[in-house]
């Protein structure tokens, strides 16, 4: 991977001149050359800002794979937005001023420097005299942006981490693999930025603390939206422009099994059958590497491992008959001593170096060790065929592929559509997990489907499901994947699942009491994998742990048309199933210092566990009261509790104003009744929000100091203390009580 930029040669945008306005956008050129600077109204709160040579800015006719590419990041090509352009009359520079409504972008031509504002309040600005320059090579064009930052600018999203949710004094490089990088980054003080490129993007959160957010974009052109707006409408913003995740159905939001490396198809059976048999809950089991199933060495066609999956009609009827789906790993690729090999070599059907040659990759897990070629998947034929292989394999009885597609791809390797370098590594997980995608759900409508990932990439908040991976079996390893859930929720992402322990490491630290604090922790979230290793199976444990099990998993069984509700949420509004007190709470700072917690929805507040004893703090944000669902006592927000959290037990809060919709306790979700997807109704407080609840028909209404809500019919309604319940037909009035 090349160094970073060289900044030594560089020029400076020093001054603008005003071109023309339209009801969309306005026009600047820059003093002494042909750049050009537009700033476009894309959507309310939303300002495009593309600076570059104009027949960059203004081609005559994007080639077909400029479109392509562009339609990778965008799923919204049209600006919805309107801005009013006038002159600053009280600026000496006379500069100007785009508004849309009470969203201002300031625009200062000399020097160059922009502000963002919101109801007369400065948001954020450019630096002045290092707003925005240009620097790099003919063949590397690069522009650097430099944003003022101050003391309340908390820096959330641009990717996972595990650490501090404040990226603020660290550094990021969009296209390596290590730094696990998405491109929206926002602030709690209210404005956020997206850079709209497949090129290489520096991003340094004021690493030199120097009060600075300082950025460099390897393009032709700067392409960056600005957003102002609460983190939730930024998200909400972000993903309509970038597009949202799709329905992942009702199964997958059951518990899942990760096979153990090694494990026969008839030992993962019978684990599958103790679950059944000690009821605990199970609806998917994941296929361990290397792939099962890939190319024959001399056809086109998909094989299975005849070492490992014999017969794969006996294999799907087994485990169909345990109610159980089947995920299983695949790789985009052919091993490098087939003959399919060398005849994809000749037909450029592979990714290849500088002498034209298919690059061969290392070996990896997923293909057990064995070198390979990588298919070069920008070619429509290859997408295709792979896209349609994987359709028979699901025509047969696979419901979920899992591919982990960002390879770390050498510069100079290049694809069919010219692709290399940083474009060619953010481009390619992309394009696999569409074409994953479209082999699952393309054929549905609406399109509902899940492919299992850890690969981020730009646009990766299009698809409902990114797997999370664990670095250990123990209480930080614990803390560690929740904290790239909340990180990659801040980042747009709507899911990350989560694994109880990892069979990959040191068994010593997972004691029973982390392993039930962990597995309370993974119920209250989007979705998580036990692992089939012994030791990290509920059996490995002793009998009160295996009953805690069994209390946990029925309680995950129960939340499932809850959680699925909030995912289908997510399509209409991009926030994530665990949402992180920044984006929750972004005016009170000091439940931002509380970064363990987390919203589950809009209705709970959860707190896990995160070390060993009962004992455990949990701050509750100002303006609202708050309902511990474990004795039913009201608090008002802006206080810190200390309770105590029995292994049978966490500390969860449910928010004033709304409910909570349980379903049955079923074994797996086959065993849900459609028609009756729900059970019961917990209120806290007077009900003021409609629930978020899977394919919701319940609707609240408030009148003369009662809620009357529609859609409870044959539920059991638990109100809050204060409260009481009366039905009127289909109808039923919350008010006072007397």
């Amino acid at each position: 991977m090349p160094p970073k930029s060289d900044l030594d040669h560089v020029t400076q945008i020093d001054t603008l001149e005003f071109l023309a306005s339209k009801s969309t956008h306005a026009d600047f050129s820059v003093e002494g050359g042909d750049l050009q600077l537009q700033v476009e109204a894309t959507a309310p709160g939303v300002y495009r800002l593309r600076c570059g040579p104009q027949s960059v800015l203004h081609p005559d006719k994007p080639s077909p794979r400029k479109r392509a590419h562009a339609e990778m990041l965008i799923a919204r090509q049209e600006s919805i937005g309107e801005i009013v352009v006038s002159s600053i009359a009280e600026s000496p520079q006379q500069g100007w001023r785009l508004e849309q409504g009470d969203i201002v972008l300031e625009i200062q031509p000399s020097p160059l420097q922009f502000s963002v504002y919101r109801g007369g309040d400065c948001l954020v600005s450019s630096r002045a005299g290092e707003a925005l320059s240009l620097g790099g090579s003919d063949d590397d064009p690069q522009w650097h942006l430099c944003l003022d930052l101050d003391g309340d600018d908390a820096l959330h999203g641009g990717g996972e981490t595990g650490g501090e949710l404040d990226r603020r004094g660290a550094c990021l490089v969009s296209d390596d693999i290590d730094a696990r990088s998405l491109p929206l980054i926002w602030s709690t003080k209210g404005w956020g930025v997206y850079f709209n490129t497949l090129g290489r993007v520096e991003h340094d959160f004021d690493s030199g603390q120097d009060d600075s957010y300082r950025v460099t974009v390897h393009d032709a052109l700067l392409d960056a939206y600005l957003f102002a707006g609460e983190p939730s409408e930024i998200l909400n913003q972000y993903t309509a422009l970038t597009g949202r995740a799709g329905q992942p159905g009702l199964w997958p939001m059951g518990v899942w099994l990760d096979q153990a490396e090694g494990q026969s198809l008839a030992d993962t059976l019978d684990i599958i059958r103790e679950f059944r048999s000690q009821e605990w809950g199970l609806d998917v089991v994941r296929l361990a590497p290397p792939a099962a199933c890939g190319f024959q060495a001399d056809k086109p066609a998909f094989e299975w491992d005849a070492a490992r999956v014999p017969d794969s009609r006996a294999m799907f009827a087994g485990f169909q008959e345990l109610n159980m789906q089947v995920a299983a790993p695949f790789f985009p690729g052919v091993l490098s001593d087939t003959g399919l090999f060398a005849e994809w070599e000749d037909r450029g059907w592979l990714l290849i170096n500088d002498d034209g040659e298919a690059h061969v990759f290392p070996g990896t897990e997923v293909t057990g060790g064995k070198s390979f070629g990588l298919l070069d998947l920008t070619n429509k034929d290859v997408f295709k065929l792979w896209s349609e292989r994987h359709r028979q394999l699901v025509d047969e009885g696979l419901t979920a592929p899992a591919c982990d597609a960002r390879f770390d791809i050498p510069d100079g390797i290049t694809a069919r559509g010219g692709e290399t370098g940083a474009v060619l590594r953010t481009v390619y997980p992309l394009l696999a997990r569409q074409a994953l995608f479209d082999a699952v759900a393309g054929h549905k409508t609406p399109q509902e489907g899940v492919i299992c990932s850890t690969d981020l990439f730009p646009s990766a908040q299009r698809f409902a499901w990114q797997d999370g991976f664990c670095i250990g079996n123990d209480w930080a390893a614990m803390e560690h994947s929740l904290r790239t859930a909340l990180s990659l929720g801040d980042s747009g992402i709507p899911m990350q699942t989560h694994a109880l322990g990892s069979a990959k490491h040191s068994l010593e630290g997972m004691t029973p009491e982390l392993y039930v604090r962990w597995l309370a922790m993974n119920v209250f979230s989007g979705n998580f994998r036990f692992q089939g290793l012994p030791q990290l199976l509920p059996s490995g444990f002793d009998d009160h742990t295996r009953e805690l099990v069994r209390h946990w998993l029925q309680w995950r069984y129960r939340l499932i048309p809850y959680v699925l509700g909030i995912i289908e949420d997510a399509v209409r509004t991009g926030l994530p199933v665990q949402r992180s007190m920044a984006l929750c709470f972004p005016g009170d700072t000091l439940a931002q210092a509380w970064d363990t917690q987390y919203m589950l929805g809009p209705a709970l507040l959860v707190a896990p566990v995160l070390k060993p004893g009962k004992e455990a703090q949990v701050y509750l944000p100002q303006g609202d009261a708050w309902w511990d669902l474990n004795t039913g006592w009201r608090y008002e927000g802006g206080a810190t509790l200390t309770v105590q959290a029995e292994l049978d037990t966490l500390p969860i809060f449910g928010r004033e104003g709304h409910m909570l919709c349980l379903g049955p306790t079923v074994q797996h979700s086959g065993e849900f009744n459609s028609a009756r997807i729900l059970d019961e109704v917990w209120m806290f407080g007077m009900p003021e929000h409609s629930p978020v609840v899977m394919r919701n028909k319940i609707r609240v209404m408030q009148m003369q100091g009662s809620s009357y809500i529609k859609g409870l019919e044959g539920l059991r309604i638990l109100p809050s203390e204060g409260l009481e319940v009366k039905r009127r037909g289909a109808e039923v009035r919350i008010s006072r009580a007397r």
